[in-house]
């Protein structure tokens, strides 16, 4: 469910007209519902009462402070993959305790970071990884608590690109080949073996590939108790998807009862999500710049464009796109395209919509995850501004870069002036 709703044929989130927040802070525009990241947040949440578990929101998916203050302040913890994402954290007041670091490149000033603010735990993904960290510890007088990152070999039947859990992957260590890690990693003086983590991918409509690599997780468990070594946690990822056209992907509590079979465990698990949080809770808006019509197609010109949202030339992904104001029942057919110097900047082709008149402004909705995070400034195009719905009131969360900020940082060298 989310709160983006038709009153008298205009689109409001939550209790706010959006063209009322558009005529203030213009287009294009990234919009979020407070009380969708709440509600989904808290099914989440609640679907897995029945076990010892941690939420850590994934902030890869959207990293904005004001999300990650609110996720916070829900009892939830994050899944990190940078510094700059730990950094975001902190700021944002995660607790450092709730936090785990997983992603197969990590710097020595990542990790010196992260073990300075001694995190819950480091997600290795390689051997050299499990050297590193117990070397930068010695160094700074830390113990560094881990899991090893287990690839299953699991196909999670989504898109290649968000694959992590198949053997061709990067993610991940093979399950023979972890034991071994495991073993060595009870040697270290400077790591403290605290759990296992396996993530197989993102988007997965499914439940029988979160069941297969679940198994795996068990049997590797029960070889590792077997040599005598404790596991707390097991930080069985994020994955879970949403709809953005006709997928039907299970709801949170149906994959909780897929977990539950693995509470038998004792252990504390820890949960990833972050598309099915924030991905339906956000909306991109962005204004008809001009109508172009050709005895071929029909193109519907925005001033949004992929460095905005990159996901449908990336992935070919599908987004709803609804007018903002129902103005006519008579429909076209079009692309509906941006202002890049690219062809693959489109949001939508052949596509079904309203027909638009210059000036209106439409939603692409379920842009909520992996919109503004994967955001740039391509063809030297300011980012957007975000902003954060809460009832009838509204808060600028991002201001709208400007031209200086596409310069900030750069330096013309002395011989140049």
């Amino acid at each position: 469910m989310n709160y983006f709703h038709y009153v008298d044929d205009e689109l409001w989130c939550e209790e706010t007209p959006i063209s009322h927040v558009v005529s203030r802070v213009g287009t294009p525009l990234y919009l979020y519902s407070l009380k969708t990241i709440k509600q989904h947040f808290q099914v989440f949440d609640e679907a897995f009462a029945e076990i010892p578990h941690l939420v850590c929101y994934a902030v890869k998916a959207n990293s904005n402070i004001a999300i990650l203050r609110l996720i916070a302040r829900l009892g939830g913890g994050v899944d990190i993959v940078s510094g700059g994402e730990l950094y975001r954290a902190l700021v944002a007041g995660i607790e450092p305790k709730k936090i785990v670091y997983s992603g197969v490149g990590k710097r020595i000033d990542e990790i010196d970071y992260a073990l300075a603010n001694e995190i819950l735990m480091f997600n290795i993904e390689s051997p050299q990884e499990l050297e590193l960290i117990d070397h930068r510890g010695g160094i700074l007088g830390k113990r560094a608590s881990i899991a090893i990152r287990v690839n299953p070999d699991v196909n999670p039947e989504t898109h290649p690109h968000i694959s992590t859990g198949l053997k061709e992957n990067k993610f991940g260590i093979d399950t023979k080949t972890a034991v071994k890690l495991y073993l060595q990693a009870r040697k270290k003086n400077h790591v403290e073996i605290k759990g296992i983590s396996c993530h197989i991918g993102s988007q997965i409509t499914k439940i029988t590939p979160f069941q297969e690599a679940f198994e795996e997780v068990k049997k590797l468990i029960r070889i590792l108790r077997g040599e005598g070594i404790t596991i707390d946690y097991i930080d069985i990822g994020g994955g879970l998807g949403i709809k953005y056209n006709q997928e039907e992907p299970p709801h949170p509590s149906e994959y909780a009862r897929s977990i539950l079979s693995m509470k038998e465990e004792n252990c504390t698990f820890i949960l990833e999500p972050g598309r099915v949080i924030v991905g339906n809770a956000g909306v991109l808006v962005t204004k008809v710049l001009y109508i172009k019509e050709s005895p071929h197609k029909n193109f519907v010109i925005v001033d949004a464009g992929m460095n905005d949202l990159i996901r449908p030339s990336f992935y070919n992904s599908y987004h709803k796109i609804q007018p903002v104001k129902k103005n006519t029942e008579e429909e076209i057919v079009a692309d509906v395209v941006g202002p890049i110097c690219e062809s693959g900047d489109y949001f939508a082709k052949g596509r079904k919509i309203a027909k638009l008149v210059q000036g209106e402004l439409i939603a692409i909705m379920s842009a909520g995850a992996y919109g503004f995070s994967m955001s740039s400034n391509y063809n030297a195009r300011p980012r957007a501004a975000e902003v954060l719905v809460d009832g009838s009131r509204y808060y600028v969360i991002r201001e709208r870069e400007t031209y200086a900020d596409l310069i900030r940082g750069e330096i013309v060298p002395d011989f140049l002036k």
